[in-house]
């Protein structure tokens, strides 16, 4: 393979054509194209009188209809969304705002609860109909902050704890979620829908969950930015379960600052997670304010070299380009950063092979999503109260893909993984920690005085996640057009894993609620080299806010 092309080249974005971008047709601060568009673009049309937010809704539900046969990123769309809008509509005419977010579409994944006209289904058809007691926190803060639930996102079968035979991106309602960048992308997951979605604008933004590498990856390959908070920062209540001890439900968007603002807007705590409690601020940062195109002056960063050089696929294929990262770390100290370059996790990346940790997450998700999701359904048709129940229908449903995607976790955590209250589940859970304590990255952060640690995608989400710790993923390159196709080799799975112009990006990781300082370095290194501009998606939907605007008044 050819070495990647350099993907930090500012002025690509500069020359890039406007006549390049599907669909703009008219002056861009009028409406703005929405593959690019900003929070900051669409409140200044709304606020202006340009558009409306029904006709927001309306073009993200024509994109979505336009290419979702194709790459099954959306699993359902809100029939409330238009009215929604349109009540909107009619407070920002009166003078009303709710918050930040008034009027603007965002999906959410499909294992975060709604309580509206949507289903919450973990990608399953076991939970079809079924209806929650309430909205999860997140989508109540969303809600608040005046978002409109446009729909939910598809998403790897129950967050990829069925089975290792289950592909990323696939779920038994949703179908086979592909990326948008070469002929049948590999999505990833767990958050496929919603990284894909948001790659190609079919919501402004997008909410996804993360166990161990479910918005860090994804983001990491769809070219978009990916917020894993720190567990506790976000609310998991109503948010179907794995481990209370490691899922986070984090923004996925376009731009680092369109990320902190989703993030604003649904941090915080609450009682119903008493994870939040944990928060050690009175009063949350200001993460939009964070992002200064100065966030790396000053700023101590460690470059963990051996993990660039294991980010290979298993047949030594290049995920991403060593030749990229080496250039970011040019960035990085143009833009007042010093690093310390060198630092090792070969012990802790040896740890991940063993089963300590994913055995706690299988007893966590037995154990956990009876008490912390499934008690709370004011309605369950299927009437599943168990992990048991859950495997029970899937056996007998052969719309859930049953043998060829069989239940292999779940037969696990249903006859191996110990009990949450027996000494085998808590060797191993003190085997994690104190592999954590010993040379995890809280350790490594202090030892060094660091604020941050810059490593590969699947490494960071991996090393960061037992520990709980946040990351913050962005756009750093794409392979070159002559890369050959690698499928994947899973015989159940039929997407490529390897093609030509595959994003990949960057992720920053740092201590217990450090988001703030992580943002303000994302945002900087962003503002550097604007790689999400210089990578454009193969499938791109046509429909812009113009159409929409011009089919309103000749109608």
């Amino acid at each position: 393979m050819k070495p990647f092309t350099q993907p930090l080249l500012t002025i690509l974005n500069a020359l890039l054509p406007l006549s390049s971008i599907t669909g703009w047709k008219t002056a861009p601060t009028r409406f703005p194209p929405l593959l690019d568009s900003t929070l900051d673009d669409l409140r200044a049309g709304l606020h202006a009188g340009h558009f409306t937010s029904v006709d927001l809704v309306r073009a993200y539900v024509a994109r979505i209809e336009e290419v979702n046969d194709q790459l099954r990123a959306v699993i359902e769309i809100n029939p409330e969304a238009e009215a929604i809008a349109s009540a909107l509509d009619l407070e920002r005419s009166q003078g009303q705002r709710r918050g930040p977010l008034h009027g603007i579409p965002v999906l959410v994944k499909d294992n975060i609860a709604t309580y509206d006209a949507l289903n919450t289904t973990g990608g399953s058809f076991a939970l079809l109909g079924a209806t929650p007691e309430e909205d999860s926190t997140v989508v109540a803060k969303l809600r608040r902050a005046g978002a409109i639930i446009i729909g939910k996102s598809n998403m790897s079968h129950w967050a990829g704890s069925r089975s290792p035979s289950c592909p990323d991106g696939w779920s038994a309602r949703g179908g086979q979620t592909i990326g948008a960048y070469f002929p049948g992308q590999n999505p990833h997951g767990s958050s496929s829908g919603s990284a894909v979605a948001t790659s190609i604008g079919l919501a402004w933004a997008a909410l996804g969950t993360e166990t161990t590498s479910s918005i860090t990856v994804p983001a990491h390959v769809n070219n978009i930015v990916g917020i894993k908070p720190t567990v506790g920062l976000t609310s998991r209540h109503l948010v179907i379960p794995l481990s209370r001890r490691q899922d986070s439900v984090g923004p996925m968007a376009r731009t680092v600052k369109d990320a902190a603002y989703l993030l604003a807007a649904i941090a915080g705590p609450d009682a119903r997670d008493n994870y939040t409690s944990a928060i050690p601020f009175r009063k949350l940062p200001s993460y939009v304010e964070a992002c200064r195109p100065d966030g790396l002056q000053g700023k101590r960063i460690g470059v963990v070299r051996n993990l660039v050089q294991m980010q290979r696929h298993p047949d030594k294929t290049i995920l991403w380009s060593p030749e990229a990262f080496n250039n970011s770390l040019d960035v990085l100290t143009k833009a007042g950063a010093t690093l310390f370059d060198g630092i090792s996790f070969s012990d802790l990346a040896e740890y991940h092979k063993f089963s300590h940790s994913a055995m706690c997450i299988l007893s966590d998700m037995r154990d956990q999503l009876p008490r912390h999701y499934l008690r709370h359904l004011e309605r369950n048709p299927s009437r599943i109260s168990s992990l048991r129940d859950l495997r029970h229908f899937i056996l007998k449903t052969e719309l859930e893909a049953y043998p060829e995607c069989d239940t292999f976790f779940w037969d696990v955590a249903l006859s191996v993984a110990p009990a949450e209250n027996s000494p085998s589940f808590w060797g191993n859970y003190t085997f994690a920690q104190e592999m954590m304590a010993t040379q995890g990255l809280s350790t490594v952060l202090r030892m060094h005085s660091l604020d941050a640690l810059i490593m590969p995608p699947l490494y960071a989400s991996l090393v960061a996640s037992v520990s709980g710790l946040p990351v913050v993923t962005v756009p750093l390159g794409a392979s070159p057009s002559d890369t050959p196709i690698l499928a994947n080799p899973d015989k159940m799975d039929t997407t490529n894993v390897i093609g030509p112009n595959h994003p990949f990006g960057i992720s920053f990781v740092g201590s217990a609620f450090s988001e703030e300082s992580l943002i303000g370095m994302a945002y900087a290194f962003e503002q550097e080299t604007r790689v999400r501009w210089t990578v454009r998606p193969r499938i791109q939907p046509r429909t812009e806010l113009c159409d929409v605007v011009q089919q309103k008044q000749v109608q």
